[in-house]
């Protein structure tokens, strides 16, 4: 956190200082003090029901915090959240996009909400449409869309304004590999052109392959940040997966007890933290020679991370689900 609290010489486009929003006696974030730097595209992580969507929505000024203060483009969100709005670009998962419009149509009524004149925005209309790759389609209606269409199309109309901050939600979920790419690559192409990114994501190889930092949020608190290669780092042992069949696994994990610490694994897997890495693995394999299961020996990943910071796996890394997350 900048030194001397928050104020309108701040350089960062993000800054929050003990953030606090709770919903009648539940508190969904507790006291959050989170820096984006200048030019970074920072990754959000944390299980639902974690804090990560209403610390989300605090910051774009969809939600009033019940303590604490954030600063976003150097504003206030709550005494300046009008210039707030004006100065980022939010794609949120669920946005509501009319389907009856043209894609071209919803991109120049976006320009005309923010006030940008009609030649202007033809202009950037068709410059995002094609840089999002929708020229093509720029005439045709959004309900006739696919979901890497829409997705790409949210992503234009968050950018018609020229923001300095971007809030991305989660945004390739549902997408296939080859739009996922298309879209990475889209954001990196902002990102190098100065837009700071603020991203969520379920995706830990989202994560890892973007963010230059992220940030892990767990029961209404941070509990994890710094860059990913570091993090993973200061996890040391390697993970080994032991992939079971019910009826094995309670003599897997009794065999593991005594070869390393617990690890959070997806459903039909023991894990732990093989201190000694490949070294160890082959008295691991002797010592579950009886027991009939395959192995695997992974090294330290986002997900490992994950998993050790909060006991559980994210959503859509192949864990249990998780408890939804309490909204407005």
């Amino acid at each position: 956190m900048a030194s001397g609290g928050l104020g309108h010489d701040v350089t960062n486009p993000i800054e929050a200082e003990g953030l606090v929003r709770r919903f009648g006696d539940l508190t969904a974030v507790a006291g959050v003090d989170l820096v984006v730097e200048q030019g970074e595209i920072f990754g959000f992580l944390g299980p639902n029901g974690a804090g990560k969507s209403t610390l989300v929505r605090m910051l774009t000024t969809l939600l009033r915090p019940t303590a604490g203060r954030a600063l976003v483009a150097g504003y206030d969100v709550v005494t300046e959240a009008g210039a707030v709005r004006r100065s980022i670009g939010v794609a949120l998962q669920d946005a509501a996009i009319d389907p009856l419009m043209t894609g071209g149509e919803l991109v120049r009524l976006q320009a005309v909400l923010h006030g940008i004149g009609r030649t202007e925005a033809d202009r950037r209309g068709a410059v995002l449409l094609e840089r999002v790759g929708l020229s093509g389609a720029a005439d045709r209606r959004v309900g006739t869309y696919s979901g890497g269409m829409r997705r790409r199309l949210d992503l234009a109309l968050s950018l018609v304004h020229e923001p300095t901050v971007l809030f991305l939600d989660e945004p390739t979920t549902g997408l296939d590999p080859t739009s996922r790419l298309a879209l990475w690559d889209e954001v990196r192409r902002l990102n190098h052109e100065g837009t700071t990114v603020f991203l969520t994501t379920q995706y830990l190889e989202e994560a890892d392959e973007l963010a230059g930092r992220i940030a892990i949020i767990d029961g209404g608190r941070i509990v994890r940040e710094g860059q990913p290669a570091v993090l993973k780092a200061a996890v040391g042992a390697h993970t080994l997966v032991v992939t079971v069949a019910p009826e094995a696994e309670a003599q897997a994990r009794a065999v593991l007890e005594a070869l390393g610490d617990d690890r959070a694994a997806a459903s039909g897997s023991v894990a732990i933290g093989l201190a000694g890495g490949p070294a160890a693995l082959s008295g691991a394999l002797r010592a579950l020679g009886d027991a009939g299961v395959a192995v695997e020996l992974d090294a330290p990943s986002l997900d490992v991370v994950f998993a050790e910071a909060t006991g559980r796996r994210l959503e859509g890394s192949g864990g249990a689900e998780a408890t939804p997350e309490v909204a407005p």
